[in-house]
């Protein structure tokens, strides 16, 4: 999977898709939908480093940096 988010590890899950009219009748599947997390590039400035990443995070990833600071996380991560 190359769509990851590197702070939560969210990836892309697969799911089934069954209309209702489907579900009402028959066992009649009608195939897998792959859904995708929904990840931004952001460039994040790390006060403690003096520098500025860009990374490829997903929104829940973004709103826990905002909450917690840059450095913690992407430290606990293992980015920096």
């Amino acid at each position: 999977m190359a769509r990851v988010c590197p702070v939560n590890k969210k990836g892309s899950i697969i799911g089934g898709g069954y209309s209702n009219r489907t579900r009402a009748t028959q066992f009649n599947p009608t195939g897998m939908v792959r859904k995708y997390p929904n990840l931004q590039k952001k460039r994040i400035y790390v006060p403690e480093l003096k520098k500025t990443i860009t990374l490829t995070l997903s929104t829940k990833a973004i709103k826990t940096i905002n909450k917690k600071g840059a450095h913690s996380v992407l430290k606990k991560a293992g980015i920096i």
